[in-house]
């Protein structure tokens, strides 16, 4: 099978690994284009195109697929290509109808959710937020609708209750490989009975915004542990930004006022029902670190405020 692959990030390299290792040919890759990075603003590739690279599968890296000039060449090369299948995993371009209707099976998107819960830009970080317990992996049929089009094939697995975003991510990056190879066999195979999805249970995930990761230590427990776990937490410790990556919920520490430290050996910080511990922070001009290194450093007084 002649298949054009289009992703973007790390999530969807795993995918590329097993469509580039199978006896499928990946004939092209699209990819948006290198962004600068860093103080020298180095313009630096995506990770699916260094992979691409890495294969000798060529890369196009068009700034948009629906309008000007880079459309139009897109769309040359797609029917020069003419591609059985089209496969897209976190690309972060919408395809027009014109590239929809172009191969003969269609297009396949992987995506990160147990559809049609979750639909949207981003789903793993909205499970972690919203607490679910549950999620997965989708492959579905695209249409014209945000990630509205028939499932093909389920995955689903069990959240860890001090997962977080970026433990999550490389987990369902792995099975949405997985997904996509069976998917790819099942519609060889003509096995994939496509399920309709029920609007009625729909939700989506729109994008993260920097100022949900500040924590209000009035509110529940639970929530300031979502919130650290879904998107990085930030508050502050003498005058200083400090970021939060890792948490878990104290069941053994009494709490105090909200957003004070209630245990200096376990950066435990009371919240408005319970206490949080902070299980690996960075501070402003510092490393990122397990909370037992930076004790080492960092002597805190019980009662001493953050925020």
């Amino acid at each position: 099978m002649r298949i054009v692959f289009m992703g973007t990030p790390d999530f969807a390299v795993p995918c590329l690994r097993k469509l580039a290792e199978s006896e499928h040919n990946t004939v092209a890759v699209f990819t948006q284009p290198d962004k600068p990075k860093g103080r020298g603003y180095k313009m630096i590739p995506t990770p699916v195109k260094t992979v691409a690279i890495e294969y000798n599968i060529p890369v196009y890296q068009p700034l948009s697929l629906r309008k000007g000039d880079d459309a139009e060449e897109s769309m040359r090369i797609l029917r020069d290509i003419a591609p059985d299948l089209i496969v897209v995993t976190a690309y972060g371009q919408i395809l027009p109808e014109e590239i929809l209707k172009l191969p003969k099976y269609g297009c396949i998107n992987i995506h990160a959710s147990l559809l049609p819960k979750y639909r949207g830009a981003a789903p793993i970080n909205w499970v972690l937020l919203n607490g679910e317990k549950i999620t997965g992996v989708t492959s579905m049929q695209m249409n014209k609708g945000l990630d509205t089009g028939d499932m093909l094939i389920k995955r689903t697995v069990e959240i860890g209750e001090n997962e977080t975003y970026s433990q999550l991510y490389s987990r369902l990056s792995e099975i949405g490989g997985e997904v996509l190879m069976e998917t790819v066999s099942g519609i060889l195979a003509g096995t994939i009975i496509p399920e309709k999805q029920d609007d009625s249970l729909s939700c989506y995930s729109p994008m993260i915004k920097k100022e949900m990761s500040a924590l209000d230590f009035t509110k529940p427990v639970r929530e300031i542990h979502n919130t650290i776990r879904g998107v990085t937490g930030f508050t502050a410790l003498g005058g200083k930004r400090l970021k939060v990556f890792e948490s878990e919920i104290a069941h053994d520490i009494s709490a105090g006022v909200a957003g004070t430290v209630a245990d200096t050996g376990k950066f435990a910080v009371s919240c408005g029902d319970g206490v949080i511990i902070f299980k690996e922070v960075q501070i402003e001009g510092g490393k990122r670190m397990k909370t037992a290194d930076f004790l080492r450093g960092k002597k805190l007084v019980k009662g001493e405020k953050l925020g």
